[in-house]
């Protein structure tokens, strides 16, 4: 007879950390059942992106949305608004803005253009959430995960 192989399961460790994180949702989504639990992800991973998003775009022009410069010279690029974009998670699909700059040089990395699905992606978001991860690991998941190196001043910003 041969040996099945089992899957493995996931063994939910509370911590402060956690149960603190787990009251606040509570509080701010009214929490009544499961679907109620999908929708207050599916936000939280769209507002994560969001802030990612805004990191990296301050990263890539090299100052804050909200800073001001004395540095009027020409060719200087700066923010141009926002451009909507459809992609499916797993938890559905959502519509993100996406930030641009004058010059259409940014370039994306945490949902790349013309990426569609990020099924992927939201799973190892929430994960590093719950796991309550240090700006590090989450340096290093980012890599593994996209492929490019975020540092972690990147990842305290975000």
């Amino acid at each position: 007879m041969a040996k099945r192989e089992r899957k493995s399961v996931h063994h939910v460790e509370m911590t402060d950390g956690k149960r603190a994180i787990i009251q606040g949702l509570l509080q701010e989504y009214d929490i009544q059942n499961t679907q109620d639990i999908q929708d207050a992800l599916k936000d939280l991973l769209g507002g994560t992106i969001k802030e990612m998003m805004e990191a990296e775009v301050d990263d890539h022009l090299g100052y804050e949305k909200s800073e001001r410069t004395n540095d009027d010279s020409e060719g200087r690029n700066y923010r141009n608004g926002y451009k909507s974009k459809r992609v499916n998670s797993s938890y559905g699909s959502m519509d993100i803005d996406v930030p641009q700059d004058r010059n259409s040089s940014f370039e994306p990395k945490i949902v790349k253009k013309r990426q569609k699905d990020i099924s992927d992606i939201d799973q190892k978001i929430i994960s590093m959430y719950a796991k309550g991860m240090t700006t590090k690991q989450i340096s290093e998941t980012m890599q593994d995960i996209y492929g490019f190196e975020a540092s972690e001043g990147f990842i305290s910003d975000v």
